[in-house]
This record gives C-alpha cells, structure tokens and sequence, in this order.
C-alpha cells in the first residue's frame, strides 16, 4: 500500500493594510460683509482722524529725537579740550573767541553746538578746512599759549593819565588816613570809645527843624555842598533847584534835562554840580544855573551819580549795566566799565580816590581800584536789587542798601560781611556814612521813614518818621549836624541836632 506524501504549503500573504481615513476639508465659516466693510476693503489707504494732542505729541517725540541724535553727534566729535584750542578753532570759524562773562566750559560747549549745526546744515567741509588749517600752523599753538586772558580792552591815554593822578592823589590820603588812625589810637589823651559815645548821643536828639515843599513832581535825590551852605533837589519834573541853608530859599532853578531828573550831586571842591536824567546824560552846572558840560553816552536812562574825592572826575550809573567815569575838564569819557549783569544802580568813590564801589539790580555790589582797573572784590550776599552804597570815611568798610530791607556791612579787609541789619520794613533807597568819623550811618527807605544806626554795635539811634510817602535819598552835611530827606510826597525836610550837640560840647567840657 502506498503512502501520499503532504505538498508543503505555501508562504502565508500578509493583508494589506487598510488606507488611513481621510476627512474632508472643513468648511470655513462664513462672516458677513457689510456694504461698509466691502467698500473699505476695495480701498488702498485708510484714512484716519488723528486729535490735536495726539499730533503735537508726536511732534515733540520726534524734535527730541532729532536733539538726541544732535547730541550724541556732537559730544561724539573730536572737540578741543584746551581753552587755548578753543578760542583758535572759534577764530577759524569766524566766531567770537570769548563772550561776556563765558567761562571755558561753556566756551567748548558753544564750539561743539556750532560744529553740529554747521554739520547739519552741509557746511561739514568748512569744519574740515579749520581742522586743516589748526594741522598746518603747528605755531599757533604756541602763540596762543602766550595770550594773557580774560579778555581786556585797551584803554586810552586819558585813561592812563587819569589812573596815575588818582594814585598821586590817593597815596598821600592814605597815608595821612593811616598815621592820623595811629595817632588817636597812640595819644594818651585820646579817647575814641568817648568820642564815638558822644557822637552817638547826639545822633539820637535829630528833631526835625524845616520842610518845604521842594517841587510838583515826586523828588529823587538830595546833596548838600561841601560847606553845608547850599542844598540842591532834583525831581520827577526834570529840574533841578538849588536852595540856601538853613530856611531852605530858592536861589536857582536848572532846566535842562527832557526827562525826569533821577539825582543831584555837589562837587567836593568847589560849588558846581552835577545832575543825572532818565534822557540818558549827565550835566555839569555852575550854582546859578549856567549848563557848564553834558555828558553823552549812555545807551539807557540813569540812576545815579558821584564826584571824585579830588573834583576832577564824575562816576555815573546806568541802567545800560554799566558805570562811566568822565572827566569833568573835557567832557571826555575815560573809562566804560562793565562786570554787572543788570542795570547799574548807584556808584560811590572811596574818601581816599582809589577805590569805586557799583551796585545794581543784580542783587551785588563790586569794589573797583582805580589806579589799575583791577576788580577788587564782588560783594555778594543781598537777595534782591541793591540800590545804594557808601564807604566810611576810615576806608574800612562799606554798606550797601538794598530793596530786601537789608543793609549789610562789609570789611573791606577781609572782603566779608561784617553785619547785616534788618533796618526797614520796606526797599531801602539810599545809605550814607557820617562824614566826619564815620560813628554812625544813616538810611531811607520807601516805608517813609529814615533810621540812623550806630557803627559800634549797629543798633538803632533815632528813626525820623515826618515824611508821608517813600523817602528816595537823603544826605549829611559836613559837620555831620543836618540831614536832609527828599520823599515821593514832593517835600524836603532838614533834621537838625545843633543845639543838642552845643550842649553836649558844654557838658564834656
């Protein structure tokens, strides 16, 4: 029997696998379009409302952006950093090396806005022409090394022959100032604290003795000559009257001025006088009315005027932010002199000639030698306009008034403030200094009253209360017994301490 033998089978198919499912896309879902939204889609540009602040907004954005990359432009150019290269670059540019009271900061930022703006306005080649011409002078340098600054003006030789008189003049003064000051602190039977008490006592019995009415207009300034034998009043009006002592009668009237007349001042060696106005001059009359010089120059109306010591120069402020000094001969102008920021109000002359004190309204007063030119010392510590100053006749100290109601004194040896009184309730107007010895001082103010304060210990004396409106200056006689006062309510008043001071004389006695 035979055996069927199994066929092997064949290799099993795997089945294919089955496709992935696909789905059908999805459908977007459909927005409406309204007619507006069609019409604004078809359009290319969009205009839009943009509001007034918004626009001045973005104005402001975009100037300090542009200052920005001003900025960073010029602090990334090559400035010179030597004051000396500084003034020879601005020289190059055709600028001014050096502006009135510029300091060597502000001189290099001003070079540095100046190469930006040449540089934004296309002019870069013209910078490039100045750094060329500084590498090709490699002397100038050098030669600009030995240029002595700050920056003067050479003066005239009336100039210099007017500086070397007042030094002839002021040198023997000193001298006999000094050694007359060793005398009375060496003498046995010298006693200044006894002087100075008794002064100050008699200071303290100032009565009113006379008031007139000096003018229609408002007064402004008040001097007694150097005698005390005339006093002389100027005014709103723009006259000058000149008056006999002690009954105060009219002797002379001066018209001349097209302005009001701001102040009036006796010479110290004769019995001329000059007189300042609002229409920018100063004049120079006889006693009797004859116009003798007019002083022309000012830019701007003045304040205030003062003689020499010597009587052979007149100082005058302005408010042009300079005082002038005139010699009174010629009518020549010998010396402008600037330094004050604001308009200069008073100017005063040391007893001896040498020194001249200007204050304005920049709230300082300055201390000026006259022999060299040189600005002695700036007298700073006032808060508001400073409108009077005066120097003691010992030639140590100076006091300045001032509209913050202050009057401070200053040592001119130290050059620092030695006192400061609080002396009126309002701007005060004017000072002066006892001539004689200097033992006590008076000042006006616009509280319509006048003080007196003794130098000892600046303490109140005697306060003269008679005006009814703002006193504007007063002055002292020679011999230190009448003081006059000239108000806004248009009238003059003398105070007088003769007969007390007799009686006193006859007490110590």
């Amino acid at each position: 029997m035979s055996m069927e033998i199994p066929r092997p089978l064949p290799p099993a198919i795997t089945p294919p696998m089955a496709p992935l499912p696909i789905h059908p896309p999805i459908a977007p879902i459909p927005i409406p379009v309204t007619p507006s939204t069609s019409a604004a889609a078809d359009d290319d540009e969009v205009d839009y409302e943009v509001s007034d602040d918004h626009r001045a907004a973005r104005e402001r954005h975009e100037r300090a952006v542009q200052e920005l990359l001003q900025r960073r432009r010029a602090y990334a150019m090559a400035v010179p950093t030597n004051d000396s290269a500084v003034r020879a670059r601005l020289r190059r540019l055709g600028e001014p090396i050096t502006l009135f009271g510029e300091r060597e900061m502000e001189r290099r930022d001003r070079l540095r806005a100046l190469m930006v703006r040449l540089e934004a306005d296309g002019q870069f080649d013209r910078l490039l022409r100045a750094q060329e011409d500084e590498q090709g002078a490699p002397g100038d340098d050098d030669d600009m090394e030995q240029i002595q600054y700050p920056f003067f003006t050479e003066g005239t030789n009336q100039l210099l022959q007017a500086r070397v008189d007042i030094a002839m003049y002021s040198l023997p003064r000193a001298k006999a100032r000094v050694d007359s000051a060793k005398r009375r602190l060496a003498g046995p039977d010298e006693d200044p604290e006894a002087e100075a008490a008794l002064v100050v006592k008699q200071a303290g019995d100032f009565v009113l003795e006379c008031s007139e009415i000096g003018d229609d207009r408002p007064l402004t300034g008040c001097s007694f000559s150097r005698d005390a034998s005339m006093l002389a009043t100027s005014s709103w009006s723009g006259i000058i009257k000149v008056w006999s002592m002690p009954q105060i009668t009219k002797i002379a009237t001066l018209k001349g001025h097209t302005e009001r007349a701001t102040d009036v001042a006796f010479s110290p060696v004769d019995n001329c006088l000059a007189t300042a106005s609002a229409d920018k001059t100063a004049k120079l009359w006889n006693r009797d009315g004859s116009l003798l010089m007019s002083f022309d120059g000012h830019l701007d109306r003045l304040a205030r005027v003062a003689f020499h010591p010597s009587g052979k120069y007149l100082g005058t402020a302005s408010f042009d932010k300079t005082w002038r000094l005139w010699d009174i001969n010629t009518g020549t102008e010998l010396l402008l002199q600037e330094g004050h920021s604001r308009s200069v109000y008073g100017v005063s002359f040391h007893p001896d000639g040498s020194l001249a004190a200007s204050c304005g309204l920049d709230a300082n007063a300055r201390v000026w030698d006259l022999r060299s030119g040189r600005l002695y010392c700036t007298l700073i510590g006032h808060v508001k306009p400073v409108l009077g100053v005066s120097f003691s006749p010992n030639g140590h100290l100076v006091a300045t008034a001032s509209e913050d109601n202050f009057c401070r004194i200053w040592d001119l040896r130290t050059r620092q403030m030695v006192y400061s009184i609080p002396a009126h309730k309002s701007l005060i107007s004017h000072v002066k200094f006892e001539p004689q010895e200097g033992y006590y001082l008076a000042t006006s103010s616009y509280d319509s009253k006048a003080a007196l304060w003794s130098t000892r210990d600046y303490k109140p004396i005697k306060s003269l209360a008679g005006h009814e409106s703002k006193v504007t200056s007063l002055d002292i006689s020679g011999d230190g017994q009448h003081i006059v006062t000239v108000s806004h309510d248009r009238t003059i008043k003398i105070w007088s301490c003769r007969g007390t001071a007799r009686d006193n004389e006859m007490e110590l006695d």
